[in-house]
C-alpha cells in the first residue's frame, strides 16, 4: 500500500512555500518561490496578486513533480496565508490594482483618528486592534481618498480569497483570514455592520466565512492539468498564518503559547470563545466556530537585526554577528535598546513608534550594542507576554519557531527573559505543517486538531537560566520606564 502524504501550501508576505510531510510531520520535499514587495511610496507596501498566485502554481507544481507516484500518494492540500492583506478586484474576480500587505501604513491617519472615535468599541466586537495594518482602516483610506480600484470594485478580497477564486471558482474565506480585515465581528462569527459601514462595502462584496476544514471544490480543468494534479487529490481552505504556527507547533490547548519570530514576530495562544482584552494591547482573532487564537504581533523581529547590521556596515554574515554578542553578560552591560525600528504593532500599537539605545558609553562595544539589539527584541515580546497573560494566566509551555529562533544565542536569551523552558522543532515549516494537519482532520485521516500533538517533528528544549532570569526582571523594569519615557515623542519625530 502507498503512504499517504499531505501538502501545506504556506503563502507569506516573503514567499511561497510548498511543503510535503508524511501523516506524522516528517518532511518529503520543500518548494519556494520568493515574491517581490514593492514601495511606490513612503509607507506604502504592496504586492502584485497575480505574481504571487504564479509563485503558488509553481511550488505546487515542482513538489507534485518530485513525489514518487510508485510509492507515495497525495492526498490533500490545505492552504495557508499571510493576514491583514486587501486587493480590490472587478466582477470577474480580476485585481484592479496591486495587493496592500500587512505592513503597508498609507492609514495611520485613519487608524489614528478611528481609535480615538469609535476604537474600543469596534475591537470591543472584532477583537482586532486598530491599526493601519487592517483592510478596515485601508479601506477607509481608500474612501476618504477616492481611490479608483476602491471605487470601481465588486468584491474586496484576501489573497486567500483571491487564490481560491481563481484555483476553484469559489468565493469563501475561514474564520481566521475574516478576523484579520477588522471587520469580523468575532464573539459572534458574522460581519459586523458598522464596521462595514465605516469602510463603505456590503457584506455581499465579501466571502461567506467557513470553517477551517471547509473541502473546496474541483481545481478549474485548466489548471488542474497544468500542476498535473493527481486525481482524487482534496483541497482544504485551512487558516491564517498565526494560527497555524500554533497548531504545527502543537501549541493547541489553553495554557500553551508559541512565539514565531522571523523577519517580524508574534506570541500567541488558542483559547475557546472570543475573550477580548480591555486595554487593546493584544488581539483575538477566530479559529474555528468555537475558538479563538490570542495574541500580540510585533513589527519588530529579526528586521531588527537586519537593520543593525546594515548600519554598523557589519562585513559578516547574522551568524558571526551575534556570535561576538555570546561573551556579553545579561544586561549588555547597562545598555538598553527599544526595537521599533519599523513602527510598532503590539504592544504600543503605534506606527510612529522608534526604535531608541540608551545607556552608551564611551567604553561599550559592537558586541554589547549587538547583545542589546537582541535582548530588545526579546524584552518586547516578553511584554507583549505579560499582556497575553491577563487573560490566558502564565503559560504551561512554549515553543517557538521562525527564522531568528534558529540563533541558539537568542533563544537562550529569551528563555532567560521569560523565565521559561522553550521548545522549538527540528524543522522550521511549522505554519505549513498546520495547513497540511488541518487537510488530515477534514478528510477524516487524523482525528482531532489536538491529536497534532502525537505527530510532531522531534523537539529541541532549551533551559532558562534562572539567575540570569532574576537578573533580566531588574533590567526589565528600566527597559519598561525607558519606553514609557519616549512614547510622548514618536508623535513628534
Amino acid at each position: 500500500m502507498k503512504e499517504k502524504l499531505v501538502i501545506g501550501l504556506d503563502i507569506g508576505t516573503t514567499s511561497a512555500k510548498a511543503v510535503v510531510f508524511d501523516k506524522k510531520g516528517k518532511l518529503i520535499t520543500e518548494a519556494e518561490e520568493l515574491v517581490t514587495t514593492y514601495y511606490p511610496k513612503q509607507g506604502y507596501a504592496e504586492q502584485d496578486p497575480k505574481e504571487v498566485e504564479a509563485a503558488a502554481r509553481k511550488v505546487m507544481k515542482q513538489v507534485i513533480g518530485s513525489v514518487d507516484e510508485s510509492n507515495y500518494e497525495l492526498v490533500a492540500t490545505g492552504f495557508c496565508t499571510a493576514m491583514h492583506s486587501l486587493i480590490c478586484v472587478d466582477e470577474k474576480g480580476e485585481p484592479l490594482s496591486n495587493m496592500l500587505i500587512w505592513s503597508d501604513g498609507r492609514a495611520n491617519a485613519q487608524a489614528e483618528r478611528l481609535e480615538a472615535e469609535k476604537g474600543k468599541e469596534i475591537f470591543s466586537r472584532t477583537g482586532t486592534p486598530i491599526h493601519p495594518m487592517t483592510p478596515l482602516t485601508k479601506l477607509i483610506w481608500m474612501r476618504e481618498n477616492k481611490d479608483s480600484a476602491y471605487e470601481q470594485a465588486t468584491y474586496f478580497m484576501t489573497m486567500k480569497e483571491y487564490l481560491v477564486y481563481h484555483w476553484f471558482g469559489e468565493r469563501v474565506i475561514d474564520y481566521a483570514m475574516a478576523s484579520s480585515t477588522g471587520f469580523f465581528d468575532v464573539s459572534n462569527r458574522v460581519w459586523d455592520a458598522e464596521a462595514l459601514e465605516l469602510a463603505g462595502i456590503t457584506e455581499s462584496q465579501l466571502a461567506d466565512v467557513v470553517e477551517p476544514t471547509w473541502e473546496l471544490s474541483e481545481l478549474v480543468p485548466e489548471l488542474k492539468d497544468a500542476l498535473d494534479v493527481p486525481d482524487g487529490h482534496r483541497f482544504i481552505i485551512g487558516s491564517a498564518d498565526g494560527q497555524l504556527a500554533n497548531l504545527g507547533s502543537g501549541a493547541t490547548s489553553t495554557g500553551e503559547v508559541n512565539i514565531s519570530v522571523g523577519t517580524s514576530g508574534a506570541i500567541r495562544q488558542f483559547v475557546e470563545g472570543a475573550p477580548i482584552n480591555e486595554k487593546m494591547e493584544t488581539f483575538t482573532y477566530a479559529f474555528s466556530k468555537d475558538t479563538s487564537i490570542i495574541g500580540g504581533p510585533t513589527n519588530n523581529g529579526g528586521i531588527v537585526l537586519q537593520w543593525f547590521k546594515d548600519v554598523i556596515k557589519f562585513p559578516g554574515d547574522y551568524t558571526e554577528l551575534i556570535e561576538e554578542a555570546k561573551d556579553v553578560p545579561a544586561g549588555a552591560n547597562g545598555i538598553l535598546f527599544l526595537p521599533y525600528v519599523n513602527g510598532e504593532r503590539a504592544p504600543l500599537w503605534n506606527q510612529q513608534a522608534s526604535g531608541n539605545f540608551y545607556g552608551l558609553q564611551v567604553e561599550h562595544t559592537r558586541a554589547e550594542m549587538t547583545r542589546a539589539v537582541l535582548e530588545g527584541i526579546a524584552f518586547n515580546i516578553y511584554q507583549i507576554n505579560r499582556s497575553l497573560e491577563t487573560l490566558a494566566g502564565k503559560p504551561k509551555k512554549v515553543t517557538v519557531n521562525g527564522g531568528l529562533t534558529r540563533s541558539s544565542i537568542w533563544v537562550q536569551i529569551l528563555a532567560d527573559i521569560l523565565g521559561e523552558d522553550l521548545y522549538f522543532s527540528e524543522t522550521h515549516h511549522n505554519a505549513a505543517w498546520g495547513a497540511a494537519w488541518v487537510a488530515l482532520v477534514a478528510i477524516g485521516e487524523a482525528s482531532s486538531f489536538r491529536a497534532i500533538k502525537e505527530n510532531l517533528p522531534g523537539e529541541i528544549k532549551i533551559t532558562s537560566n534562572k539567575q540570569n532570569h532574576e537578573l533580566y526582571q531588574k533590567v526589565y523594569q528600566r527597559y519598561e520606564k525607558l519606553g514609557q519615557a519616549v512614547t510622548a515623542l514618536f508623535d513628534e519625530i
